[in-house]
């Protein structure tokens, strides 16, 4: 099926002509996008450190060298070279290690301190022991809060088999070269057009197929729930990768059930991208299954989608088909949240799509990336294309506001967030306004869901975050916990708090009060006009939140015994503008006139129709203006619709 003969080419090149013969390789192996270089000689890899880079540099291609397992000492001896190197202020909680990729995986509190100043320490313990040492930082929280990130990494050790088996037959895949002469390019739009929800995009050549996206529709019932994957070139054994942008469910919520149906091949992400993900799916099934809805896949799927999740950093090339190459760049939309760069053939076309982006500075993260090699084709979110949004610091203030007033009169203050983004940017408000006493001190702030989870894996990538908020994390500080935060465990603790005659601010997820305890709080506070109901992220059409938004106040729910009950909403409701993670209009041309190079087409998407269609048009009216061509095409499709944006169908 593939072209072996590349495969052999590319390994004698390595053999022959671009690896020292001291470093004595036993073999190579084509792992993923990785080509993986075995040697028997770590002393001599860890003396070069360049090695690796020179070959990449050379062949174009990630190159990763391991160890034969041959000269890898015991786990015994490996620990103690490890424990005599590693200074007792880096932490170290656990060790292990994963025989068939040749690593030592090392949890501890300061990672930098393991792998030592220029990775003196990780150079070490490569030449004494052959495990290369793969360190995840371990914030000092309740451990049940990383209970979902243990999960996955003790599940990856425990089918170590399994994923290298995957990892050699996708590279050979991967790296199998380019069989077909015609070239083309075609974007087909499955979801999220016209619309914000199920984003999925399907991009093909003559050599291959992959997805931008899986989501589901937050708003959707039946055949617009999910994105439109029965089309006739959606055939998913020659599917070639999965790319997810970041973790929301618009945008990863259907991943799974690509695996319940035979897609076989990778998934890439980037790393804090992967953990939500895994955490908001099983949330996700959880909420489905107590509500009495049929998911669509199950915790098995979820399961094998973690296996086939290949993480990417920011700013790293990789292959992941024969004329495809990926980079991830900051989007500053959530943790993780990322910019693909799809560079297509040798100088055929380059897309870039953006997924949800910030083209600005928050509390949380810096502002979207900007900068790419080369760019045809830009598909970009257009959310709030028809309006600007009040600046971050007005918006602060008057959430500040609301809460004081709600305090005074002894009402409490439901904020329907979601779990990743929001969550983290509120709190770091409040703390904020408790540390300055803008908050009467009393002031309890009650959150719900899966929001303290979220925040301990914010916390383990601190090297993500704003250059504040990391700076504080790496000084030893949780920026998103204060005294006054009581973490809220199981129903009856909710009611409690409901009916409590103490005020408060309450966080729940979900943030479009599609379900989760953001519904069953606003089931007990609706009828209290001291309470407020406060939006501070978007609302889908079609969504609760924005049903109560555009000013239904009679709705139907269902009570503790599973009965329908009419709620009329007497508390007060506001949307406070400002805290979105993604662009408002201003923002969205801002990057537009900041990008280099400009693009020849754009393409608009995660919109619903008039922000898509102000958008375009102002984008056409001001394209000087934006340093744009000024014959940019800028396109507008819907569901379905498919464009050739290079060579010939």
């Amino acid at each position: 099926m593939y072209k072996r003969n590349e495969l052999k080419k590319i390994a004698l090149t390595i053999m022959e002509q671009l690896t020292p013969k001291y470093i004595q390789v036993s073999r190579i192996e084509f792992e993923g996008p990785e080509i993986a270089i075995y040697v028997r000689n770590p002393k001599a890899l860890a003396e070069h450190p360049e090695v690796a880079k020179e070959i990449a540099k050379k062949l174009k291609k990630r190159i990763v060298i391991r160890t034969d397992p041959s000269v890898r000492r015991s786990e015994k001896e490996t620990i103690e070279v490890i424990k005599n190197l590693v200074p007792p202020e880096a932490g170290i909680k656990e060790i292990k290690f994963d025989h068939v990729l040749g690593e030592v995986i090392i949890k501890a509190e300061k990672v930098g301190l393991v792998y030592g100043k220029g990775q003196s320490i990780y150079n070490k313990v490569l030449a004494e022991t052959g495990w290369r040492m793969n360190v995840v930082r371990i914030p000092p929280v309740d451990p049940k809060d990383l209970s979902t990130l243990n999960k996955i990494i003790d599940y990856m050790l425990s089918q170590s088999s399994y994923r290298l088996e995957f990892l050699r037959s996708s590279g050979e895949r991967i790296h199998r070269g380019v069989i077909f002469e015609n070239r083309y390019v075609r974007i087909t739009a499955l979801g999220g057009f016209m619309e914000v929800g199920r984003s999925a995009i399907l991009i093909e050549t003559s050599e291959s197929k992959i997805l931008l996206d899986v989501g589901i529709n937050p708003s959707g019932i039946g055949y617009n729930l999910y994105p439109r994957l029965d089309i006739d070139q959606l055939n998913l054994e020659e599917l070639d990768a999965v790319v997810v942008t970041h973790a929301h469910l618009d945008h990863i919520g259907l991943v799974p059930y690509l695996f319940k149906y035979g897609y076989r091949g990778p998934v890439y992400a980037t790393k804090p991208t992967r953990d939500l993900m895994v955490l908001l799916l099983l949330d996700l099934l959880d909420i489905m299954q107590r509500s009495g809805q049929k998911p669509p896949y199950t915790q098995q799927e979820v399961k094998k989608m973690i296996l086939h999740t290949i993480p990417l950093d920011y700013g790293e090339v990789t292959d992941i088909a024969p004329d495809m190459k990926l980079t991830f760049y900051n989007a500053g939309h959530i943790l993780g949240s990322a910019i693909a760069h799809i560079h297509i053939g040798e100088g055929l076309h380059n897309i870039v799509y953006t997924g949800d982006f910030k083209f600005g500075r928050t509390r949380l993260l810096d502002k979207a990336h900007t900068e790419f090699p080369r760019v045809e084709t830009l598909i970009m979110e257009s959310t709030y294309g028809d309006r600007d949004q009040p600046r971050r610091d007005e918006a602060e203030l008057e959430l500040i506001s609301v809460i004081s007033k709600t305090i005074a009169r002894r009402g409490k203050v439901l904020i329907p967030v979601m779990a990743v983004g929001r969550a983290q940017e509120i709190l770091l408000v409040l703390v904020d306004a408790l540390r300055k006493k803008l908050l009467p001190p009393e002031t309890k702030i009650y959150i719900d869901g899966s929001i303290k989870e979220v925040t301990a894996i914010h916390l383990t990538y601190p090297e993500l975050l704003s250059a504040q908020v990391r700076a504080r994390i790496l000084r030893g500080e949780n920026p998103f916990d204060h005294e006054n935060i009581v973490r809220v465990e199981g129903r009856q603790m909710r009611e409690d708090i409901a009916k409590s005659d103490e005020p408060g601010v309450i966080l729940a997820t979900a943030g479009m009060l599609t379900g989760g305890p953001s519904v069953e709080y606003l089931r007990l506070l609706a009828p209290d006009p001291r309470n407020v109901l406060v939006f501070v992220s978007y609302q889908a059409k079609g969504t609760l939140g924005r049903r109560i938004l555009d000013g239904e106040r009679e709705i139907t729910m269902v009570d503790e015994e599973g009965k329908p009950q009419l709620v009329r909403i007497q508390m007060e409701v506001k949307s406070i503008d400002g805290f979105s993670g993604h662009s408002d209009r201003r923002q969205l041309l801002a990057f537009l006139a900041n990008m280099k190079p400009k693009p020849k087409n754009i393409i608009l998407n995660h919109g619903e129709p008039q922000s898509i269609h102000a958008l375009a048009e102002t984008i056409r009216r001001r394209a000087r203006h934006l340093g744009l061509p000024e014959d940019i095409r800028v396109y507008t499709p819907t569901i379905l619709d498919t464009l050739h944006i290079a060579g010939v169908a």
